[in-house]
C-alpha cells in the first residue's frame, strides 16, 4: 500500500488569547490542523512548556525552562487581528535530534514562517530541519512578518532554502523595499520567484483573493464576498489547501479557487482552526464535480 505524504508544520505552536475566548494557535499549528482536515497525513515540530497550557502529545518538545507560548489578539472593527507575542516561551527552543532528522528525511511537505525563527535555537533547527530534506520536498515558506521578528538576513536564508513563497500584500511592501523589487505586483512577485529560484509565489489578497505566478504563467482570483468574523488563522488554511492540492496533483487554477474557498470560511468564524463543513474537505466537491 502507497504511503501517504508526510506533511510537517514547524514552529510555534501556541495558544491565541482573545478578548471573550482562548483558541488553539500558531501559525504553523494552524497550518498542521487544516492540512490535517483536509485529509494529510500531519506533523507538528515545536515545543510546549510542562504547564497547565502543553499539549499531550508525544510528538512534540517540552520544556522545563520555558512556558507554553501564548499570543494576546485583538480585533478592529472589520475583524483584522492585532498581536502582542510573548518572548521567552518553549517555541523558541525547539531542540534538534535524531527523531527530527528522520522526520525530515520522511517529508514531502513543510511550512515555515520567519516569526518561528526570531530565536537562535529554533532558527538552527528550523533550518537543518529543511537543509535535511529531500530535493523533491516541498518547501513552503509562509512569510508571516509579525513586529520586528524579522530581518533581511533571515529572510534571503528562508527563501533560499524555500521553492514556494507566500506572502499577503503587506508583506509584500516590506519585501519590496528589502531586495528591492519593481514595478506592480505581478512583476514583483515574478521577479522573486526568478531571484530565489522558486517553484511558486502566492500572493494573498483576502477579499480582494489571490495571484499565483509558476512556471505555466499566472493566475488570479477576485476573492469571495463574506461576513467576517476575524481574519485570523485565514492564510495559513490558505497553505494548507494549497499543500494538499500539490500533493494530489490537483491543477493550480483549482488549488487556487478552493484555497480561497477554505480561507473565506475560516474569515467566516471565529478561531484559526474552526470545523471546516464536508463541501470543502475535497476539492471537486466545491466545484460540483
Amino acid at each position: 500500500m502507497k504511503k501517504s505524504p508526510e506533511i510537517v508544520g514547524l514552529g510555534a505552536m501556541l495558544w491565541d488569547i482573545f478578548p471573550d475566548a482562548t483558541h488553539f494557535g500558531g501559525a504553523p499549528a494552524n497550518f498542521a490542523c487544516h492540512a490535517s482536515m483536509l485529509g494529510g497525513q500531519v506533523s507538528m515540530l515545536s515545543c510546549v512548556g510542562r504547564d497547565q497550557l502543553g499539549f499531550n502529545t508525544a510528538a512534540i518538545a517540552q520544556s522545563d525552562d520555558y512556558p507554553t507560548g501564548t499570543v494576546l489578539v485583538t480585533l478592529d472593527e472589520v475583524g483584522k487581528p492585532n498581536f502582542e507575542i510573548k518572548t521567552n516561551v518553549a517555541w523558541d527552543a525547539v531542540p534538534w535530534s535524531t527523531e527530527i532528522a528522520q522526520l525530515a528525511l520522511e517529508t514531502d511537505a513543510v511550512c515555515f514562517g520567519s516569526l518561528d525563527q526570531r530565536s537562535e535555537m529554533s532558527r538552527q533547527t528550523i533550518q537543518q530541519f529543511l537543509k535535511t530534506t529531500k530535493q523533491d520536498c516541498w518547501r513552503i515558506f509562509d512569510i508571516n512578518l509579525r513586529q520586528h521578528y524579522y530581518s533581511p538576513e533571515l529572510i534571503d536564508q528562508s527563501l533560499k532554502l524555500a521553492n514556494i513563497l507566500k506572502l499577503n500584500q503587506e508583506e509584500l511592501s516590506v519585501i519590496e523595499s528589502i531586495i528591492g523589487l519593481r514595478n506592480g505586483e505581478v512583476d514583483q512577485l515574478s521577479q522573486l520567484k526568478k531571484q530565489f529560484e522558486l517553484e511558486l509565489v502566492i500572493l494573498t489578497k483576502g477579499e480582494k483573493g489571490s495571484v499565483l505566478v509558476s512556471n505555466q504563467g499566472v493566475l488570479e482570483h477576485p476573492g469571495l464576498t463574506i461576513k467576517v468574523q476575524d481574519t485570523v488563522g485565514a492564510g495559513d488554511a490558505f497553505t494548507a489547501t494549497l499543500v494538499i492540492g500539490l500533493l494530489q496533483g490537483i491543477d493550480l487554477e483549482i488549488i487556487n479557487q478552493h484555497a480561497n474557498r477554505v480561507a473565506a470560511y475560516v474569515c467566516s468564524q471565529s478561531g484559526a482552526v474552526p470545523s471546516l463543513p464536508p463541501e470543502l474537505l475535497e476539492f471537486g466537491t466545491a466545484h460540483g464535480e
